[in-house]
């Protein structure tokens, strides 16, 4: 048997709210709208906390948010473009400000309005082109961002 994911999903308690952060300060789209449940762009889909209650057979105060368990990862080809956005929503919650992994990413995380945990991070190509571009050859971005040759080479393309 063959499992196919199906991507991931996140009860939300105000679908109208929720649409707007990940519309406004993530910049994706609706891709389906099924009323109780919407897909977006990249996979994510938004569920009422009402009707994933049912799903569960469980109350909607049953239903934790904020646990800092996991969170939705992006990619953005533009990170700086991204924090410039990102400063015309002061009502995003910051999980912390941004940050630069050990291997040179940078990334930040936010809340969304149910506290479900937004990564942002600059892509792996990014990464690897600032630091050639500060004069690294390619062994030294793979000793830098502790990665294979190999794959130094692939993202330096």
């Amino acid at each position: 048997m063959g499992l196919k994911a199906g991507g991931p999903l996140f009860a939300v308690r105000d679908m109208k709210a929720s649409l707007r952060f990940y519309q406004d300060v993530l910049g994706l789209a609706v891709v389906q709208d099924f009323g109780a449940n919407v897909v977006l762009t990249g996979g994510l889909s938004l569920q009422t906390l009402e009707t994933w209650g049912q799903f569960l057979q469980k109350a909607p105060n049953d239903i934790r948010f904020g646990g800092n368990d996991a969170e939705m990862y992006y990619v953005a080809e533009d990170f700086d473009a991204f924090l410039t956005d990102l400063k015309g929503h002061p009502e995003v919650e910051l999980v912390h400000p941004t940050v630069e992994h050990r291997w040179g990413q940078r990334a930040v995380r936010l809340y969304d309005p149910d506290r479900h945990i937004i990564e942002v991070a600059e892509s792996l190509s990014k990464v690897a082109k600032r630091f050639r571009d500060s004069g690294l050859n390619e062994e030294g971005v793979a000793r830098r961002m502790d990665i294979s040759l190999e794959y130094a080479r692939e993202l330096l393309k």
